[in-house]
């Protein structure tokens, strides 16, 4: 089999086909069902929510109609704290109330000393066997007064006592109390009682079976496996499907934390009686878990709904998609196969020839197809092959003429390169010495204060202050040096021109503030040399132009005046020239030869080699100023040293 389809071009792009396109396949697959599932995990958590919505809404129904019962008859039982009034009480507030199971009304300790230091009324309805019964009424509900046991430290009792205030309390009926049949778990609503004197008798308190209250809970389901559970603050069980939970065990009991952090997590959020959904892994199955706060209480009812219930009818479709996968591919590999073969039939044909024109047979004739596809192409491509095998040796004899030009051109362009790399030798080096003489300083002066304070002494501390001020004075002087070389190292680099070029032009530019900052800029490297300013425009005179570039053309020119020239005769003047603004800077000394005039203002250019400097100030000044539109140029009419004229368009500034 593997060696047909090494032998067969149509197996191997059948194969191919195939192969490229089923991951496609798959993936395109994978995510609509991966979007399939997310949309029916959304619509199970809509879903579920509505039946939690609703199942709350019966258990606050139930619990509103048990707590609006005990606050309406609260004021009898206030004003009629007789023990007959009392019993009739009890059975009157049962009655009236189908969603009641019971009743009772406990008084302080000797409140009624006829009976002792215990007094509880109690009515019961008859589905639900009460210890000690008195006499069994006609109707369904039994009211007895209870035998004497310690209630006052019950919770039903204690809670709202401690609170001061009505609140509901769940609580397992023990044996010396009442025997409740139905598991024996009891929600009780309390409310105390006060008599007239505002003084604390007892508490009147009204049950409801939660086992009674789950049934009404799962009387609808959005699954059949689906199932609720209620906790309470502390995450104690009130309803669950397993009985043997209920009371005793907490949603905490027996996880692990590093298996079951979900579990913890989802326990934690009802205890917080916070609202909302999470997938979470109970007794080893993926359940999908909403959750919402029981109102008026400090419960958490949630409805547990399994995964494998929620994504039923997916898994369903997942095998059928799988079949008609399995078959469409066949299907497809099969047609593939058919098609290719009969597309690349002519490419046999065209293979028998090419053999025969290897072998040195010109003679072969290849007929050209009228075909526009792929093969068509190929087979139009092999006869005009083989008619300009004719023309071959022409074509190689005029091959041959234009490599040996491109070899002269070759010569010439590794001529240049070589006198490229000299030049960029020569800058490195001038760069070098540049740079290497202020760090050297720097370096020098750091070493010989490190060493003082590695001796115990104070920096400086064998110089006289005169010293260590021309000590600082010399570093500082080197730094600027140092920062100035490295600024015109990046402004003439490709970022530095294109940064240039792109930097906005609308800076108001106010003419005075920049000659003395450029002037303060040159008395930091020159503090000696003296500058005559002299302009003719107001302090306020401003006008559009960018700001950066304008400052840094005049203090090139200006430190260049200062260096090169004697040090005496330095002077900037400012004056308006019809719509520009001139800036002239000049100076006395041994100016600029007629011969390196024309060499002045190009990058890397310098009149003497073992000067300071990198050749860069005068050609980043003219570059500066072409850009903002203006010009720069020697006056050749003076001949006491140098005098450059700075020309920048004016714009004024919009009001």
């Amino acid at each position: 089999m593997l060696n047909r389809i090494r032998k067969s071009l149509s197996a191997k792009l059948s194969l191919s086909i195939i192969v490229l396109a089923v991951p496609a396949f798959i993936v395109s697959l994978g995510i609509l069902f991966t979007q399939s599932r997310h949309i029916i995990r959304k619509e199970a958590v809509g879903r579920a929510n509505s039946v939690l919505s609703t199942t709350l809404q019966r258990v606050n129904r139930n619990m509103q109609a048990i707590k609006t019962a005990t606050d309406a008859n609260y004021w009898q039982v206030a004003h009629n704290l007789q023990p007959d009034s009392l019993l009739s009480l009890t059975r009157r507030i049962v009655k009236l109330n189908p969603h009641m199971d019971g009743c009772s009304i406990s008084t302080e300790p000797g409140l009624f000393p006829e009976y002792g230091k215990y007094f509880s009324a109690y009515s019961i309805r008859e589905n639900m066997s009460i210890r000690n019964v008195g006499n069994q009424e006609e109707d369904s509900i039994s009211t007895v007064i209870e035998e004497p046991y310690d209630y006052f430290n019950k919770i039903w009792y204690k809670m709202p006592r401690n609170l001061n205030g009505p609140c509901w309390a769940v609580y397992f009926d023990e044996e010396d109390s009442l025997e409740v049949t139905l598991d024996g778990m009891l929600a009780s609503y309390g409310r105390p009682i006060f008599d007239d004197d505002e003084r604390f008798v007892g508490i009147i308190s009204t049950d409801l079976s939660l086992l009674r209250l789950s049934k009404v809970i799962n009387e609808e389901r959005p699954y059949p496996n689906s199932y609720f559970m209620m906790i309470d603050e502390d995450g104690r069980y009130y309803v669950h499907p397993d009985s043997s939970r209920l009371f005793t065990h907490t949603i905490f009991d027996n996880t692990d934390p590093k298996k079951q952090a979900d579990l913890i997590a989802l326990g934690h959020e009802m205890t917080a009686s916070k609202e909302g959904n999470m997938a979470v892994n109970i007794d080893g199955n993926s359940c999908l878990v909403c959750y919402q706060p029981v109102p008026g209480t400090k419960w958490s009812l949630a409805i547990v709904c399994p995964e494998s219930d929620v994504l039923a009818g997916y898994h369903e479709q997942t095998y059928i998609v799988l079949l008609l996968l399995a078959i469409g591919l066949s299907i497809i590999l099969m047609l593939c196969k058919r098609t290719v073969a009969q597309a690349i039939r002519p490419l046999h044909q065209l293979l028998r020839k090419t053999h025969s024109i290897a072998k040195g047979n010109m003679e072969v004739h290849i007929p050209r197809s009228s075909r526009i596809d792929a093969v068509g192409c190929l087979q139009n491509s092999f006869a005009s092959m083989l008619q300009a095998l004719n023309f071959h040796m022409g074509s190689v004899r005029y091959a041959t003429e234009q490599m040996q030009q491109r070899n002269e051109e070759l010569v010439e362009a590794t001529r240049l390169a070589e006198e490229s790399d000299h030049q960029k030798t020569t800058f490195i080096q001038n760069v070098s010495h540049q740079i290497r003489t202020p760090l050297n300083i720097i370096m020098g002066f750091a070493q010989v204060m490190n060493s003082d304070q590695n001796s115990g002494q104070t920096a400086l501390n064998g110089a006289s202050e005169e010293e260590a001020k021309i000590i600082i004075e010399t570093m500082d002087h080197n730094a600027k040096l140092l920062f100035r070389l490295v600024t015109m190292l990046f402004d003439s680099s490709d970022t530095g021109f294109t940064e240039e070029l792109n930097s906005p032009q609308m800076d108001i530019v106010h003419c005075n503030d920049v000659v003395r900052k450029v002037i303060g800029y040159l008395k930091e490297h020159y503090p000696n040399v003296p500058i005559a300013v002299h302009s003719e425009v107001d302090d306020d005179f401003c006008f559009q132009s960018n700001y950066l570039y304008v400052m840094r053309c005049l203090r090139e020119i200006l430190y260049n005046a200062a260096k090169y020239s004697d040090g005496k005769n330095v002077s900037l003047s400012v004056s308006l020239n019809g719509d520009k603004i001139r800036f002239v800077i000049q100076d006395t000394g041994k100016g600029i030869s007629e011969a390196d005039r024309e060499l002045m203002f190009k990058f890397f250019t310098k009149v003497d080699d073992l000067s300071e400097g990198l050749g860069l100030g005068l050609a980043l000044a003219k570059r500066h100023v072409v850009n903002l539109g203006g010009d720069l140029k020697l006056d050749e009419n003076y001949h006491d040293g140098c005098r450059f004229i700075v020309d920048i368009p004016l714009e004024q500034p919009d009001e």
